[in-house]
This record gives structure tokens, sequence and C-alpha cells, in this order.
């Protein structure tokens, strides 16, 4: 029986997978056209099946030689003797499949000096097989701060730049996959170690004339769609009959992970192996938190990238903990989307990738937080639930109120500005932990505010905080709440308003506006 895979290349025959196909016609196209290209993403994104399908699918009208940097081992970037020789061995051996004499042929090759002789050799290849040879590179990171590769792709570039002039016999098309943009190689050798005086003078030369510019753009989206999951859940359905709701399932998904490949599976994988095959929304909810509570490489990335990379912890803080919008700049945010961290979002602004790489980052912010001070003990958690097991969350904006009157209120406005909402996430979270489920809505971040959704016992309870400047302010926010609430079909909310008034009134009080009711409290 088939099974989600979220480890290793994903077969048709042993995993359920979503029908990529149209995004494979429009890789082919690109090979068609003898394009060289990149396929950069972030990782856990479907690179490496995308390389398999693509193999799997060309045979019939290309030869082609799937490679990966990381079975190439240490040795071979030690001279250039020993990465061509080592570079022909593997083409050989990925041949002899697809055309025996050919491989034959390529293993004949028995010394190679240089690249220039590597060079001639490729072209003596091309010229010798019957079909047109596609090159695809796997995992190209891991030589990312290696001078000989560098020289290796500037070779490639040179060839093709030869065979537009119909000087040169070489690759129909190359393909390289990894997480960093190939076009950057030099900088990251610069960044990586030192070099040696004959290095740096290659990084130079290459400065002008990059190693990799003759890379096609490659725009092929591979997140997946809500569409495009529906078809990985059809053939799941077809074997298991659960009597989901496929469409609102696959949406539901797409609406946590944006489509990242990944998290879409594991989810997947998490409600047919460890929930009974809870094929719900509140399933979907129990899977994240189980994912969430989990490591990963891909969270340990995530975490790590944030802390490591310089400015990128304060451009994450800035916009899920303060609130602010930034304009989305693929230059000013370069790592953060190589990463996968970042998306564009709506209205031109950088967002962050998807709802559960917030939420991942919220549980980091707020244990750090937590670590330099109790807001609330755990065991005083039991006072905020009701005898039907549902939330008292008047009597958690009450207590917030308090202990934000009693603690807080010699604080400095900016700090309270800055660091509000991160109070609250920690106030609440010993609250809802283990039983329920919240995030933050993404599409509501703006004009200093923050919408909070909770589920607890199958209720939904949602929240907005927002900087108080003013009547006219405090009207906005109980209008947004408003509006927010239609569109959940919710007939009440809480609204939280931060207020720095030096006379102000620390109130609470129920506002009815519109058919709904919207509890306020000022702290």
């Amino acid at each position: 029986m088939k099974e989600f895979n979220i480890t290793t290349t994903c077969i048709k025959e042993d995993h359920y997978m979503v029908d990529t196909s149209k995004k494979i016609e429009k890789i082919k196209s690109l090979i068609k056209k003898g394009k060289y290209f990149t396929i950069n993403r972030a990782r856990q994104y479907g690179k490496t099946t995308t390389m398999s399908k693509l193999f799997l699918t060309l045979q019939d009208k290309y030869i082609i030689i799937p490679g990966s940097i990381e079975g190439f081992g240490e040795e071979p970037y030690k001279s250039e003797q020993k990465f061509a020789e080592t570079f022909l061995k593997m083409m050989a051996k990925r041949v002899i499949t697809q055309d025996k004499d050919l491989s034959e042929y390529i293993g004949s090759f028995k010394e190679v000096k240089n690249m220039d002789e590597l060079s001639d050799i490729i072209t003596k290849i091309c010229i010798k097989a019957e079909k047109e040879i596609v090159l695809m590179i796997d995992e190209v990171d891991k030589a990312s701060s290696n001078i000989i590769f560098l020289d290796f792709l500037a070779m490639l570039r040179d060839k093709y730049n030869s065979r537009k002039m119909n000087m040169d016999k070489t690759f129909k098309s190359v393909i390289l996959a990894g997480v960093h943009d190939i076009k950057n190689l030099k900088v990251h050798i610069k960044e990586r170690r030192l070099l040696t005086e004959a290095e740096a003078k290659l990084i130079d030369k290459t400065t002008y004339n990059s190693p990799w510019n003759v890379a096609e753009d490659f725009l092929v989206d591979m997140s997946f769609n809500p569409e495009e999951i529906a078809t990985m859940l059809v053939e799941y359905e077809a074997d298991y009959k659960t009597g989901m709701n496929i469409a609102e399932m696959s949406q539901e998904i797409y609406d946590y992970t944006s489509g990242y490949p990944f998290l879409v599976s594991k989810i997947c994988k998490v409600i047919d192996e460890r929930l009974d095959k809870k094929w719900n929304v509140e399933g979907i909810q129990e899977a994240i938190k189980i994912i969430l509570n989990e490591k990963g490489t891909l969270f340990d990335d995530l975490i790590k990238n944030i802390e490591h990379t310089k400015g990128l912890y304060d451009t994450v803080y800035d916009m899920l903990i303060i609130g602010k919008e930034k304009t989305y700049n693929v230059d000013t945010y370069e790592i953060g989307l190589m990463y996968g961290i970042f998306k564009q979002g709506e209205n031109g602004k950088l967002a962050i990738h998807n709802k559960i790489f917030e939420l991942r980052i919220y549980q980091y912010m707020i244990t750090k937080e937590e670590s330099k001070r109790e807001l609330l003990s755990y065991e005083y958690r039991t006072n905020f639930i009701d005898e039907n097991g549902d939330l008292k969350l008047e009597i958690v904006l009450e207590k917030f109120q308090l202990l934000m009157k009693q603690e807080y209120r010699k604080q400095d406005i900016k700090f309270i500005e800055k660091q509000g909402r991160l109070l609250f996430l920690c106030f609440i979270r010993p609250i809802i932990n283990g039983t329920g489920f919240y995030y933050v809505e993404p599409q509501t971040r703006q004009d200093n505010r923050m919408d909070i959704v909770i589920t607890y016992n199958r209720k939904q309870y949602i929240i907005e905080l927002k900087i108080w400047h003013g009547k006219v302010q405090e009207e906005k926010g109980i209008d947004q709440v408003v509006r927010y609430l239609d569109s959940q079909n919710e007939n009440t909310g809480y609204l939280v308003l931060f207020s720095f008034n030096k006379k102000k009134e620390y109130t609470l009080k129920w506002v009815d506006v519109e058919g709904k009711r919207i509890f306020e409290v000022v702290v």
C-alpha cells in the first residue's frame, strides 16, 4: 500500500504524490529549447523529486546524466585532473543503462589532466552520442565553496556560448539544483574561506564574467496549489474512502503551508498514520500541533538561518512581533527569500512564507521571552476553563490587563509598543497549550494591528491586538474586528488596545456593533 513520503525521492508506485505534470512540461520546454538553468529553491522543496521525474520522462528523447555533488566526496576537488576523471566515471556509470556503447566510449578516457582536456572529451562524447545529452547535477551547494567546481561551470559556460556560434558541440541542456542561486557562486567562495593567490585572481576574473551567467531564469512555481494538492488526496481517497471533503482539505492544507511541498506531505502523513485518518479541519490543526512540537532539519535550518544571518532576525521580529510592514524587494531580502523564509505577499509586501513557519518562529521567540520572565504558572490554567471545557476568554483578558497594570505600567512606551504583542502570546500559550491551537492572521497585519485566531474545544476565538492612538483609531479597530468577524462567520470578537496615554483607564467593556459583540480591553 502506498504512503505519504517526507524523506527520500518520491516514487509513484510507492508514494501518494501531487500531480506535477504541468510543472514538468514547463521544465521540458526549457530543455527542448536548449536552455541552461538552475532550480534554486529552499530545502525540502521537491528539487530532487523533480530531477528524478525528469530523468524518468526524458530518456526516450535524450540521454540523461543525473549526478549529485554529494556523491562526489571531497577527493575530486583537490585538482582539476581528479575532478575531470571523477566526472567522466560518473557519466559512464549513468549512461550504461541508456547507451552501453557510449558508456564504454566514455570509459575509454582513462587520464584527463585538466579542464581543457575534459572540455575536448565532452565535445567528442556529444558528437558520438546518437541522442542529445542532458546533464543534471543535484546538491550543487556542496561545491559552492570550491574553486574547481567554479572552473568547471566556467568551462560549460564557454562551451555553451561556442555552441551558439556553431563552434562546439556540448550538452543540450544543463540543470543544476540547490538552495543557492548558482549565478552567485563566486560570492559564496569569498564569504566562506580564505583563498590562495591563484584562486583570488580567478575570482577577480569572474567578477565581471560570472561562471554561470548563461543560465535562464527558472520561473516554474515549485509550490503546490490547492488543485494540485487535491490530486494527491483523490488518489488517497480512492484507496481508503474516508469521506473527506477533498476541496476543503486541499484548501485548508494550502492555507497553512502556502504549498511548501514538505509541509504538505508532512500534514497528510501525520493525519494518515498518527491521527487515525482524521481528515477534517480539526485533524489538520492537530497535525500541525504535532509537527510544531517535533525536531526536524527543516525547522532546525529555519531557526539557524534566522539566528545566524545578519539582519534576518531583526526583519522577522519587526514583521511578526512589532507588526511592521516591509515592502517586498528581492535585493534587500535576497537571503530570506533564498532560504524560503519569505515570499511576496499581498499588495507588494514582504511576508513569511507560510503559517507553519510563522507559528514555529513565534514558538521560538516566545520561549526566549519566557526564559526571561514567568507571566503565568501552568497550574493557573484551570481558572480560565469553564465546566464545559470552553475557554473563558473574558477572564483571560482581564487577567492579562491586571498583569500589565501591575508589572509593566512603569516600563517605557517603546518597550510596551515593541514587546506588548510578544508578552500577550507568552501569556496565552500556557493556557491553551496541549489543547488549543492558535495562529496569527498575516493578511490583517497592518495599521499596527495583529489578529490572533484561537481554536479551543472546537470553538473559535478571534482577538485583535491594536496600538491605541485616540478615539478615531479605537473606532477603526472595532470596525476592523467587525469586518474580520464577518469574513469568519463569527458573531463575537475581542479587542485588546495597548494605550500609552498616561491618564488612561484600564477598562473592560462589551461593545455591540452591527449585530456583533466585541469585548474591548485597554491595557
